[in-house]
Protein backbone atom coordinates (compact mmCIF):
# COMPACT_ATOMS: atom_id res chain seq x y z
CA UNK A 1 0.00 0.00 0.00
CA UNK A 2 1.56 3.64 -1.36
CA UNK A 3 1.67 5.56 1.73
CA UNK A 4 -0.79 8.89 1.66
CA UNK A 5 0.85 12.16 1.39
CA UNK A 6 0.06 14.94 4.69
CA UNK A 7 -2.49 16.70 2.01
CA UNK A 8 -4.15 13.29 1.99
CA UNK A 9 -3.56 12.87 5.35
CA UNK A 10 -5.34 15.54 6.41
CA UNK A 11 -8.41 15.45 3.89
CA UNK A 12 -9.20 12.08 5.54
CA UNK A 13 -8.83 13.38 9.17
CA UNK A 14 -11.37 15.90 8.31
CA UNK A 15 -13.56 13.88 5.73
CA UNK A 16 -17.24 12.96 6.85
CA UNK A 17 -16.76 9.47 7.37
CA UNK A 18 -14.00 10.37 10.51
CA UNK A 19 -16.55 13.14 12.37
CA UNK A 20 -19.27 10.82 11.67
CA UNK A 21 -17.01 8.02 13.47
CA UNK A 22 -15.93 10.88 16.64
CA UNK A 23 -20.24 11.16 16.91
CA UNK A 24 -21.16 7.70 16.69
CA UNK A 25 -18.24 7.27 19.37
CA UNK A 26 -19.64 10.02 21.88
CA UNK A 27 -22.98 8.35 21.43
CA UNK A 28 -21.97 4.89 22.20
CA UNK A 29 -20.13 5.62 25.35
CA UNK A 30 -22.25 8.07 26.76
CA UNK A 31 -25.18 5.64 28.08
CA UNK A 32 -22.36 3.25 29.79
CA UNK A 33 -21.33 4.61 33.00
CA UNK A 34 -25.66 6.01 33.61
CA UNK A 35 -26.29 2.20 35.20
CA UNK A 36 -22.79 2.17 36.66
CA UNK A 37 -21.07 4.80 38.30
CA UNK A 38 -23.89 7.69 38.17
CA UNK A 39 -26.50 5.26 39.28
CA UNK A 40 -24.97 3.85 42.15
CA UNK A 41 -23.95 7.65 43.60
CA UNK A 42 -28.05 8.52 43.43
CA UNK A 43 -28.92 5.02 44.67
CA UNK A 44 -26.38 5.73 47.71
CA UNK A 45 -27.23 9.08 48.24
CA UNK A 46 -30.89 7.77 48.44
CA UNK A 47 -30.07 5.02 51.19
CA UNK A 48 -30.45 2.08 48.82
CA UNK A 49 -28.81 -0.97 50.53
CA UNK A 50 -25.62 -1.60 49.49
CA UNK A 51 -26.28 -5.43 48.96
CA UNK A 52 -29.08 -3.71 46.43
CA UNK A 53 -26.58 -1.50 44.61
CA UNK A 54 -23.95 -4.30 43.82
CA UNK A 55 -26.67 -6.42 42.38
CA UNK A 56 -27.69 -3.61 39.89
CA UNK A 57 -24.76 -4.17 37.90
CA UNK A 58 -26.27 -7.17 36.58
CA UNK A 59 -28.64 -4.47 34.06
CA UNK A 60 -25.68 -4.79 31.79
CA UNK A 61 -25.40 -8.09 30.60
CA UNK A 62 -26.85 -6.83 27.45
CA UNK A 63 -23.31 -5.79 27.28
CA UNK A 64 -22.27 -9.37 26.72
CA UNK A 65 -24.78 -10.93 25.04
CA UNK A 66 -25.48 -8.88 22.13
CA UNK A 67 -24.45 -11.30 19.93
CA UNK A 68 -27.64 -13.24 20.52
CA UNK A 69 -30.31 -10.23 18.90
CA UNK A 70 -27.15 -8.98 16.66
CA UNK A 71 -28.66 -11.60 14.21
CA UNK A 72 -31.89 -10.22 13.87
CA UNK A 73 -30.01 -6.67 12.99
CA UNK A 74 -28.18 -8.19 10.06
CA UNK A 75 -30.92 -9.98 8.51
CA UNK A 76 -33.80 -7.19 8.29
CA UNK A 77 -33.72 -3.97 6.65
CA UNK A 78 -36.46 -1.70 8.36
CA UNK A 79 -38.20 0.74 5.20
CA UNK A 80 -36.31 4.26 6.63
CA UNK A 81 -32.94 5.06 6.55
CA UNK A 82 -31.27 1.46 5.44
CA UNK A 83 -30.46 -1.72 6.79
CA UNK A 84 -27.90 -0.35 9.45
CA UNK A 85 -29.13 3.74 9.76
CA UNK A 86 -32.59 1.99 10.36
CA UNK A 87 -31.68 0.17 13.33
CA UNK A 88 -29.62 2.70 14.79
CA UNK A 89 -32.35 5.02 14.83
CA UNK A 90 -34.75 3.13 16.23
CA UNK A 91 -32.37 2.08 19.28
CA UNK A 92 -31.09 6.11 19.52
CA UNK A 93 -35.00 6.94 20.38
CA UNK A 94 -35.47 4.55 22.65
CA UNK A 95 -32.78 4.48 24.35
CA UNK A 96 -33.34 8.44 24.78
CA UNK A 97 -36.88 7.33 26.09
CA UNK A 98 -35.61 4.80 27.97
CA UNK A 99 -32.89 7.37 30.04
CA UNK A 100 -35.84 9.79 30.53
CA UNK A 101 -37.80 6.68 32.07
CA UNK A 102 -34.59 6.14 34.39
CA UNK A 103 -34.74 9.90 35.08
CA UNK A 104 -38.33 9.76 36.56
CA UNK A 105 -38.08 6.91 38.92
CA UNK A 106 -36.98 7.42 42.60
CA UNK A 107 -34.37 4.20 43.83
CA UNK A 108 -35.00 5.33 47.27
CA UNK A 109 -38.85 3.66 47.17
CA UNK A 110 -39.22 2.05 44.00
CA UNK A 111 -35.28 0.17 43.24
CA UNK A 112 -36.90 -2.58 41.04
CA UNK A 113 -38.66 0.22 38.44
CA UNK A 114 -34.98 1.55 38.57
CA UNK A 115 -33.84 -2.10 37.43
CA UNK A 116 -36.05 -1.93 34.83
CA UNK A 117 -35.65 1.85 33.48
CA UNK A 118 -31.86 0.56 33.37
CA UNK A 119 -31.98 -2.71 31.98
CA UNK A 120 -33.93 -0.87 28.62
CA UNK A 121 -30.97 1.65 28.95
CA UNK A 122 -28.35 -1.02 28.60
CA UNK A 123 -30.41 -2.83 26.12
CA UNK A 124 -30.73 -0.41 23.76
CA UNK A 125 -27.25 1.08 24.33
CA UNK A 126 -26.14 -2.40 23.25
CA UNK A 127 -28.17 -2.23 20.67
CA UNK A 128 -26.69 0.77 19.03
CA UNK A 129 -23.61 -0.42 19.86
CA UNK A 130 -23.93 -3.40 17.61
CA UNK A 131 -25.32 -1.38 14.64
CA UNK A 132 -22.60 1.04 15.30
CA UNK A 133 -19.64 -1.39 14.62
CA UNK A 134 -21.14 -2.95 11.76
CA UNK A 135 -22.12 0.96 10.48
CA UNK A 136 -18.21 2.01 11.03
CA UNK A 137 -16.97 -1.26 9.05
CA UNK A 138 -19.28 -0.69 6.00
CA UNK A 139 -18.97 2.85 5.81
CA UNK A 140 -14.64 3.40 6.21
CA UNK A 141 -12.36 1.97 3.86
CA UNK A 142 -10.33 -0.53 4.67
CA UNK A 143 -7.48 1.62 5.02
CA UNK A 144 -9.05 4.19 7.09
CA UNK A 145 -10.41 1.35 9.53
CA UNK A 146 -7.22 2.52 12.00
CA UNK A 147 -7.78 6.25 12.32
CA UNK A 148 -11.55 5.95 11.83
CA UNK A 149 -11.35 3.23 15.10
CA UNK A 150 -8.76 6.34 17.00
CA UNK A 151 -11.66 8.90 16.50
CA UNK A 152 -14.16 5.96 17.00
CA UNK A 153 -12.60 5.39 20.78
CA UNK A 154 -11.66 8.62 21.30
CA UNK A 155 -15.80 9.74 20.95
CA UNK A 156 -16.69 7.23 23.14
CA UNK A 157 -14.28 8.29 25.93
CA UNK A 158 -14.72 11.36 26.22
CA UNK A 159 -19.22 10.40 26.65
CA UNK A 160 -17.86 8.26 28.93
CA UNK A 161 -16.19 11.27 30.64
CA UNK A 162 -19.19 13.55 30.45
CA UNK A 163 -21.38 11.44 31.68
CA UNK A 164 -19.20 10.24 34.48
CA UNK A 165 -17.29 12.90 35.35
CA UNK A 166 -19.54 15.27 34.23
CA UNK A 167 -22.89 13.74 35.58
CA UNK A 168 -21.17 13.55 38.86
CA UNK A 169 -20.22 17.36 39.04
CA UNK A 170 -23.76 18.11 37.98
CA UNK A 171 -25.25 15.87 40.42
CA UNK A 172 -23.51 18.58 43.33
CA UNK A 173 -25.65 21.27 41.88
CA UNK A 174 -28.73 19.74 41.00
CA UNK A 175 -30.71 16.89 41.24
CA UNK A 176 -30.05 13.39 39.93
CA UNK A 177 -33.24 13.97 37.60
CA UNK A 178 -32.39 16.65 35.68
CA UNK A 179 -28.70 14.79 35.10
CA UNK A 180 -30.36 12.28 33.40
CA UNK A 181 -32.57 14.33 31.63
CA UNK A 182 -29.23 16.31 30.20
CA UNK A 183 -28.34 13.66 29.42
CA UNK A 184 -30.98 12.00 27.76
CA UNK A 185 -30.61 15.33 25.41
CA UNK A 186 -26.74 14.54 24.75
CA UNK A 187 -28.09 11.75 22.54
CA UNK A 188 -29.45 14.21 19.49
CA UNK A 189 -25.70 15.02 17.99
CA UNK A 190 -25.95 11.09 17.49
CA UNK A 191 -29.43 10.86 16.69
CA UNK A 192 -28.77 14.03 14.17
CA UNK A 193 -26.21 11.90 12.49
CA UNK A 194 -27.76 9.06 11.88
CA UNK A 195 -30.32 11.00 9.83
CA UNK A 196 -28.14 12.98 8.10
CA UNK A 197 -25.03 10.62 7.19
CA UNK A 198 -25.64 8.13 4.07
CA UNK A 199 -26.30 4.75 4.42
CA UNK A 200 -22.72 2.86 3.66
CA UNK A 201 -23.14 0.58 0.36
CA UNK A 202 -23.74 -3.20 0.90
CA UNK A 203 -22.39 -5.30 -2.30
CA UNK A 204 -22.43 -8.52 -0.16
CA UNK A 205 -25.68 -8.48 0.29
CA UNK A 206 -28.19 -9.71 3.38
CA UNK A 207 -28.36 -13.10 5.16
CA UNK A 208 -31.79 -14.46 3.39
CA UNK A 209 -33.35 -16.15 6.46
CA UNK A 210 -32.92 -15.91 10.38
CA UNK A 211 -30.84 -19.58 9.96
CA UNK A 212 -28.57 -18.26 7.52
CA UNK A 213 -28.12 -14.73 9.96
CA UNK A 214 -26.99 -16.89 13.09
CA UNK A 215 -25.26 -19.71 11.43
CA UNK A 216 -23.58 -18.57 8.06
CA UNK A 217 -21.44 -16.15 10.17
CA UNK A 218 -20.01 -18.93 12.35
CA UNK A 219 -19.81 -21.31 9.65
CA UNK A 220 -17.94 -18.48 6.75
CA UNK A 221 -15.18 -16.97 9.93
CA UNK A 222 -14.13 -20.64 10.25
CA UNK A 223 -13.89 -22.13 7.17
CA UNK A 224 -10.97 -19.45 6.73
CA UNK A 225 -7.43 -20.65 6.95
CA UNK A 226 -6.06 -19.73 10.15
CA UNK A 227 -9.41 -18.56 11.83
CA UNK A 228 -8.29 -20.63 15.40
CA UNK A 229 -5.09 -18.70 15.28
CA UNK A 230 -6.70 -15.53 14.70
CA UNK A 231 -9.08 -15.95 17.21
CA UNK A 232 -6.74 -17.09 19.84
CA UNK A 233 -4.92 -13.86 18.95
CA UNK A 234 -8.14 -11.27 19.58
CA UNK A 235 -8.35 -13.24 22.97
CA UNK A 236 -5.08 -13.11 23.83
CA UNK A 237 -2.98 -9.77 22.09
CA UNK A 238 -4.24 -7.41 25.26
CA UNK A 239 -3.67 -9.92 28.23
CA UNK A 240 -1.08 -8.65 29.59
CA UNK A 241 -2.38 -4.44 29.59
CA UNK A 242 -5.89 -6.10 31.29
CA UNK A 243 -3.62 -7.74 33.67
CA UNK A 244 -1.12 -4.96 35.07
CA UNK A 245 -4.28 -2.79 34.80
CA UNK A 246 -6.46 -4.81 37.30
CA UNK A 247 -3.93 -3.69 39.84
CA UNK A 248 -2.54 -0.50 39.24
CA UNK A 249 -4.68 1.43 41.84
CA UNK A 250 -3.76 -0.79 44.50
CA UNK A 251 -0.23 -0.11 43.19
CA UNK A 252 0.02 3.54 43.58
CA UNK A 253 -2.23 3.53 46.56
CA UNK A 254 0.33 1.08 48.01
CA UNK A 255 3.83 2.72 47.33
CA UNK A 256 2.71 5.78 48.91
CA UNK A 257 1.29 8.29 46.14
CA UNK A 258 -2.22 10.27 47.57
CA UNK A 259 -5.37 10.44 45.99
CA UNK A 260 -4.92 13.39 44.85
CA UNK A 261 -1.95 12.76 43.01
CA UNK A 262 -3.34 9.38 41.50
CA UNK A 263 -6.49 11.78 40.54
CA UNK A 264 -4.41 14.54 39.29
CA UNK A 265 -1.56 12.45 37.12
CA UNK A 266 -3.35 9.00 36.45
CA UNK A 267 -7.39 9.97 35.62
CA UNK A 268 -6.67 13.92 34.13
CA UNK A 269 -3.40 13.96 32.13
CA UNK A 270 -3.41 10.41 31.35
CA UNK A 271 -6.79 10.38 29.90
CA UNK A 272 -5.22 12.95 27.16
CA UNK A 273 -2.21 10.91 26.99
CA UNK A 274 -4.64 8.01 25.72
CA UNK A 275 -6.51 10.30 23.46
CA UNK A 276 -3.19 11.43 21.99
CA UNK A 277 -1.89 8.41 21.89
CA UNK A 278 -5.18 6.92 19.77
CA UNK A 279 -5.17 9.76 17.31
CA UNK A 280 -1.18 9.00 16.51
CA UNK A 281 -1.61 5.26 16.67
CA UNK A 282 -5.01 5.97 13.71
CA UNK A 283 -2.52 8.05 11.94
CA UNK A 284 0.66 5.76 11.65
CA UNK A 285 -2.08 3.31 10.71
CA UNK A 286 -2.64 5.28 7.54
CA UNK A 287 1.14 5.17 6.80
CA UNK A 288 1.84 1.18 7.80
CA UNK A 289 -1.31 -0.30 7.86
CA UNK A 290 -3.16 -2.46 10.68
CA UNK A 291 -1.12 -6.07 10.54
CA UNK A 292 2.45 -4.07 11.13
CA UNK A 293 0.65 -1.48 13.84
CA UNK A 294 0.09 -4.56 15.71
CA UNK A 295 3.43 -5.53 16.57
CA UNK A 296 4.82 -1.83 16.88
CA UNK A 297 2.67 -1.04 19.06
CA UNK A 298 1.75 -4.37 20.95
CA UNK A 299 5.99 -4.17 21.78
CA UNK A 300 5.06 -0.76 23.05
CA UNK A 301 2.44 -1.75 25.15
CA UNK A 302 4.11 -4.59 26.79
CA UNK A 303 7.70 -1.93 27.51
CA UNK A 304 4.85 0.16 29.13
CA UNK A 305 3.81 -2.13 31.26
CA UNK A 306 7.27 -2.98 32.21
CA UNK A 307 8.19 0.11 33.14
CA UNK A 308 5.71 0.14 36.10
CA UNK A 309 8.61 -2.21 37.79
CA UNK A 310 10.85 0.34 37.36
CA UNK A 311 8.20 2.90 39.08
CA UNK A 312 7.50 0.62 41.77
CA UNK A 313 11.61 0.36 42.32
CA UNK A 314 11.68 4.20 42.02
CA UNK A 315 9.65 5.34 44.72
CA UNK A 316 6.42 7.81 44.64
CA UNK A 317 8.12 10.32 42.22
CA UNK A 318 5.28 12.44 40.93
CA UNK A 319 7.60 12.94 37.90
CA UNK A 320 7.89 8.97 37.41
CA UNK A 321 4.71 8.87 37.91
CA UNK A 322 3.98 11.36 34.98
CA UNK A 323 6.41 9.86 32.54
CA UNK A 324 5.42 6.55 33.36
CA UNK A 325 1.25 7.09 32.73
CA UNK A 326 2.26 9.33 29.26
CA UNK A 327 3.74 6.27 27.78
CA UNK A 328 1.91 3.67 28.77
CA UNK A 329 -1.53 5.49 28.06
CA UNK A 330 -0.56 6.42 25.00
CA UNK A 331 0.90 2.68 24.03
CA UNK A 332 -2.06 2.06 25.13
CA UNK A 333 -4.39 4.05 23.23
CA UNK A 334 -2.21 3.05 20.13
CA UNK A 335 -3.07 -0.42 20.75
CA UNK A 336 -6.52 -0.45 21.47
CA UNK A 337 -6.99 1.57 18.46
CA UNK A 338 -5.13 -1.01 16.26
CA UNK A 339 -6.95 -3.68 17.85
CA UNK A 340 -10.53 -2.34 17.49
CA UNK A 341 -9.30 -1.81 13.65
CA UNK A 342 -8.20 -5.33 13.74
CA UNK A 343 -11.16 -6.66 14.77
CA UNK A 344 -13.44 -4.55 12.36
CA UNK A 345 -11.26 -5.41 9.44
CA UNK A 346 -11.65 -9.80 10.00
CA UNK A 347 -15.48 -9.32 9.76
CA UNK A 348 -17.61 -10.19 6.73
CA UNK A 349 -19.47 -7.25 5.35
CA UNK A 350 -22.57 -9.69 5.03
CA UNK A 351 -22.52 -10.40 8.87
CA UNK A 352 -21.08 -7.14 10.33
CA UNK A 353 -23.24 -6.86 13.25
CA UNK A 354 -22.72 -10.73 14.18
CA UNK A 355 -19.37 -11.34 13.90
CA UNK A 356 -18.29 -8.13 15.47
CA UNK A 357 -21.01 -8.72 18.65
CA UNK A 358 -19.11 -12.12 18.90
CA UNK A 359 -15.50 -10.85 18.60
CA UNK A 360 -16.11 -7.70 20.98
CA UNK A 361 -18.15 -9.89 23.49
CA UNK A 362 -14.92 -12.52 23.18
CA UNK A 363 -12.78 -9.70 24.27
CA UNK A 364 -13.87 -9.08 26.99
CA UNK A 365 -13.09 -12.38 28.82
CA UNK A 366 -9.41 -12.40 29.42
CA UNK A 367 -10.64 -8.83 31.42
CA UNK A 368 -12.42 -10.44 33.35
CA UNK A 369 -10.62 -14.49 33.92
CA UNK A 370 -7.18 -13.18 33.79
CA UNK A 371 -7.40 -10.20 35.92
CA UNK A 372 -9.25 -12.20 38.98
CA UNK A 373 -5.60 -13.64 40.10
CA UNK A 374 -3.70 -10.82 39.49
CA UNK A 375 -4.16 -9.73 43.14
CA UNK A 376 -2.56 -12.95 44.45
CA UNK A 377 0.34 -12.96 41.82
CA UNK A 378 1.05 -9.51 43.21
CA UNK A 379 0.93 -10.40 46.47
CA UNK A 380 3.43 -13.71 45.92
CA UNK A 381 5.72 -11.75 43.13
CA UNK A 382 5.93 -8.20 44.27
CA UNK A 383 5.12 -5.35 42.79
CA UNK A 384 8.48 -5.33 40.06
CA UNK A 385 8.02 -8.87 39.23
CA UNK A 386 4.48 -8.94 38.84
CA UNK A 387 4.62 -5.94 36.13
CA UNK A 388 7.22 -7.64 34.59
CA UNK A 389 5.37 -10.84 34.68
CA UNK A 390 2.82 -9.05 33.16
CA UNK A 391 4.94 -7.69 30.20
CA UNK A 392 6.61 -11.19 29.32
CA UNK A 393 2.34 -12.46 28.98
CA UNK A 394 1.72 -10.00 26.07
CA UNK A 395 4.50 -11.52 24.08
CA UNK A 396 2.36 -15.16 23.55
CA UNK A 397 -0.14 -13.16 22.65
CA UNK A 398 1.52 -10.86 19.70
CA UNK A 399 3.57 -14.00 18.56
CA UNK A 400 0.33 -15.70 17.01
CA UNK A 401 0.71 -12.61 14.30
CA UNK A 402 3.23 -15.02 12.76
CA UNK A 403 0.39 -17.54 11.89
CA UNK A 404 -1.41 -15.35 9.52
CA UNK A 405 -0.29 -13.14 6.97
CA UNK A 406 -1.14 -9.13 6.72
CA UNK A 407 -3.66 -10.12 4.08
CA UNK A 408 -5.21 -13.27 5.32
CA UNK A 409 -7.91 -11.46 8.03
CA UNK A 410 -8.95 -8.99 5.43
CA UNK A 411 -12.84 -9.72 4.16
CA UNK A 412 -13.68 -7.14 2.23
CA UNK A 413 -16.97 -8.74 1.02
Amino acid sequence: MQSPTGKAVLEVIFSRRMIVALIMGFASGLPLLLTLSVLQAWMKEEGVDLTVIGLMTLVGLPYTLKFLWAPVLDRFTLPFLGRRLGWLLVAQLFLMLSIVLLAFTNPGKQPWLVAFAAFWVTFFSASQDITIDAYRREDLPDEELGLGSSFYVNGYRVGMLLASGGGLIMADHIPFRAVYLIMALCMLPGVITTILTPEPDNPAGTPGSIREAVFDPLLEYFSRTGAIWILSFVLFYKIGDAMASAMTTPFYLDIGFTKTQIGAVVKLFGFWATIAGSLVGGVMMLKIGIYSSLWVFGVLQAVSTACFALLAHIGPSVAGLSAVIAFENLSSGMGTTAYVAFMASITNKRFTATQYALLSSLMGIPRVFASAPTGFFAKQMGWEWFFIFCAVVAFPGMMLLLKFTPGAHNNQQ
